[in-house]
């Protein structure tokens, strides 16, 4: 190496960038581009304890490259090179990824919130509309040569109340949507949103009030321990007979073993579900009940998202290459210091 050669960072990306590339070749400029695109989580945790990556500084992850490492669980957060500092995740949800273990070894992460609200709101009124009419039936009779099947009188939205399981970003956006529809809208969350930031007046209530009072229940809450599981028996027991479930968030949220017996007692009269507690396997009693909507996981699936969430990845992997700090940290890793800079802090 010359004298004057400056070394770059290196970045590692898992996975592939769809549409984002030329930001992503832009940062050629500031640091070495690294790429893995295929393999098993042994090989890649092989490779790290090897010392194939030592010298990355930052990670840039897909959401389908969890297929290739597994989920960034304790495992593999220890097997990391000692010299990374940042992983920019490419998605709202980061339930693949340990954030408290990455916090622990001095490692941010971020996510790509805000980019996702427009999408999922209209993913969560496309499902809410659509279990409403029990769109499926006429849908899938139309298909067959059967007209209208043996439909029968369905639901319009207005004058109903629509619960909200986490008044985020996407919980607010759909709140938004739901209000021309004629809809009432209350909300749940783990505080209050303050006055001045409750841009659709929508009313706070306790979580059980939520569940008994709500015609339609929209979810959008992030998975951890706290909401895995969250919606099962009990809570089904104490919703309205005819009630509509919604779920854009994460699958495990809902235990569909419940869902499916209260679809089935006619407890609930329809479920709108982009995400399934084991997808991509899903649950036969759903794929059978002419009464569900179902979608495989295919909320942000549109250019114009896809091509938002790429562009806030590189963003957060240049601010953290220029000025050690991510855009978006994830809540967990937000508040980290240590040698190299003020780690999580928002920039």
């Amino acid at each position: 190496m010359l004298p004057d050669e400056v070394v770059k960072p290196i970045v590692l990306l898992l996975g592939e960038v769809v549409l984002a590339h030329n930001e992503w070749n832009s940062l050629s400029k500031i640091a070495e581009l690294r790429q893995v695109n295929h393999g098993t989580r042994e090989q890649f945790l092989n490779d790290c304890r090897a010392g194939v990556y030592d010298g990355v500084l930052a990670i840039s992850r897909t959401y389908d490259s969890t297929q290739i490492t597994g989920r960034f669980d304790q495992e593999l957060v220890d097997a990391l090179p000692s010299s990374l500092k940042f992983v920019s995740h490419n998605g709202a949800g980061y339930d693949s990824i340990d954030a408290h273990a990455c916090a622990a070894r001095g490692i941010s992460v971020s996510n790509t919130p805000g980019a996702v609200n427009a999408c999922s709101a209209d993913t969560a009124m496309f499902l809410i509309l659509g279990a409403l009419r029990r769109i499926h039936i006429p849908y899938t009779a139309l298909r067959a040569g059967k007209w209208r099947g043996h439909m029968g009188l369905t639901h319009e939205p207005e004058g109903k109340t629509l619960g909200i399981l986490g008044m985020g970003g996407i919980g607010t956006a759909v709140a938004r949507r739901a209000q021309p529809f004629g809809l009432h809208v209350q909300y749940h969350n783990r505080s209050c949103v303050p006055e001045q930031m409750n841009l659709t007046g929508a009313k706070y209530v306790s979580f059980e009030e939520l569940l008994r009072t709500s015609d339609v229940i929209s979810v959008h809450l992030p998975l951890n321990a706290s909401t895995r599981g969250l919606i099962s028996y009990r809570e089904f027991a104490m919703m309205k007979t005819g009630v509509v479930l919604v779920n854009t968030a994460r699958g495990p949220i809902v235990n569909e073993d419940a869902l499916v017996q209260a679809l089935e007692e006619g407890k609930v009269w329809g479920a709108g579900l982009d995400v399934h507690e084991w997808e991509p396997e899903i649950h036969p009693g759903l794929i059978a009940n002419e009464h569900c909507v179902l979608l495989p996981h295919v909320g942000t699936a549109t250019v114009e998202t896809q091509t938002k969430m790429e562009v806030l990845v590189v963003e957060n992997v240049r601010s953290a290459l220029e000025r050690g700090c991510l855009l978006t940290p994830v809540l967990e890793t937000r508040k980290m210091v240590n040698g190299f800079g003020p780690l999580g802090e928002i920039c």
